[in-house]
């Protein structure tokens, strides 16, 4: 048992076991599909990309699913190739009957196992770390070889705790997936909103076509370089500490921390280079920094405009920016380009009143998001210190986690 002890780097209690996956299950990789088996129609081809992205369009296989590799609604996957922290590791498949496609193992529980297959899923996700070490291959794309992944070493506690420990992550894993629900739900309510604001406004005046599109009559339409002063930061994307007193900017979606500032004011922060042209906008006032990529965009009149309204006026235009962008390996958005983005200009009052609606769902997204951050922190806690026996679920006051992991107290 010390060498057991050892692989897990724990110190299992006494009525703990320990046992290589390959023992407990047997793993069976899914079939190669060639180009022309994919169809539009037919039963679903389960590859990385959708068990990446629930949202990703399947492909799909039109002949018999026994003929292949079939899946079928709580089937326990294991994606031995594939990308760090997203597809790489172990998976479920919920869904109707499917064929699993190769680089992706379907793990059966034999018969006689010691172990449930609710926490060998929870296990292979705490040891997806240690299966990283044994894995080759770039990191964007790593592979682990069977025989690696059979020998993996996965804990054992009786049944009965086994079915606890995988209760309660359960419990955390089923609200953190809420909170990814309530954020979608709510950017959804928000793009609605956003549209019917920024064509209708709240005056209820009939609309006349723009270079924009459809506005109230009375709204004009105006250059962002006439309104705002432009300027960048100075410092390397890089600059950033991790507990920094001060914002850092950055063309990242991440808001990182620095500990100096460069700036204080209120502003709009917005990202002037990305890969794929994805930008982001921002809105800050205090003190903080920025990259040198990075656009600082104040009101050259104080008063002209609500920066909460220029923050979601620019949020709409992000397609139009993405569209305008240049770079081939790295979008930018240049100078000129900003300067001449055309921008809705309503009256004050009614563009304060705009983006005071708009800054309530705002809130509401980041209330959930911390919530979510709040929530992954405690799973990988629990994750690690059950697996490891530094906590005993029994020990756990269940009650507490319950109600922690209420959503509706979001």
């Amino acid at each position: 048992m010390p060498e057991i002890a050892a692989a897990l780097d724990i110190v299992p209690p006494a009525e703990w076991g320990a046992s290589e996956l390959g023992e407990e299950a047997d793993l069976i990789n899914g079939s190669a599909f060639r180009p022309e088996d994919w169809k539009t129609t037919g039963v679903p081809i389960v590859r990385i990309q959708n068990l990446k992205d629930r949202n990703a369009p399947f492909n799909y296989f039109q002949g018999d699913p026994n003929s292949k590799i079939p899946l079928k609604n709580g089937d326990l996957l294991f994606s031995w190739s594939g990308s760090i922290g997203t597809s790489f590791g172990p998976h479920y498949w919920w869904g109707d009957i499917a064929v699993l496609n190769q680089h992706i193992f379907r793990v059966d529980i034999k018969p006689k196992t010691r172990v449930t297959k609710p926490f060998l899923y929870f296990a292979l996700l705490h040891l997806t770390k240690e299966i990283e070490s044994h894995a080759y291959g770039l990191a964007a794309l790593v592979h682990v070889r069977k025989g690696d992944l059979e020998a993996t070493l996965i804990p054992i506690p009786p049944i009965p705790e086994q079915r606890k420990i995988a209760a309660v992550l359960g419990l955390v894993q089923r609200a953190i997936e809420q909170q990814d629900r309530l954020i979608v739900l709510t950017m959804e309510l928000k793009k609605a909103l956003l549209q019917k604001l920024f064509t209708e406004g709240l005056r209820g005046e009939p609309q006349k076509q723009t270079e924009i599109g459809p506005v109230p009559e009375s709204w004009e339409i105006t250059k962002l370089g006439s309104l705002v002063n432009l300027q960048t930061g100075k410092l390397n994307s890089n600059a950033g500490t991790s507990n920094g007193e001060f914002p850092f900017f950055t063309c990242s979606q991440e808001t990182f921390r620095i500990d100096q500032y460069a700036f204080e004011t209120e502003a709009i922060l917005l990202s002037g280079n990305n890969a794929q042209g994805v930008y982001s906008v921002k809105h800050y006032k205090g003190k903080f920094n920025a990259y040198q990529r990075t656009y600082v965009i104040t009101l050259k009149v104080k008063g002209s405009m609500p920066y909460s309204f220029l923050h979601h006026a620019l949020s709409r235009n992000l397609e139009r920016l993405r569209s305008l962008s240049i770079g081939t390996s790295t979008k930018y958005l240049t100078l000129g380009v900003i300067q001449n983005l055309p921008i809705p200009k309503p009256e004050y009052e009614e563009a304060e009143r705009i983006g005071s609606q708009l800054q309530v769902i705002d809130k509401k997204i980041e209330k959930v998001a911390r919530k979510k951050i709040i929530l992954f922190d405690l799973f990988r806690t629990l994750l690690h210190q059950l697996m490891t026996a530094q906590i005993r679920v029994n020990d756990l006051d269940v009650d507490a986690i319950l109600a922690f992991t209420d959503t509706e107290s979001t």
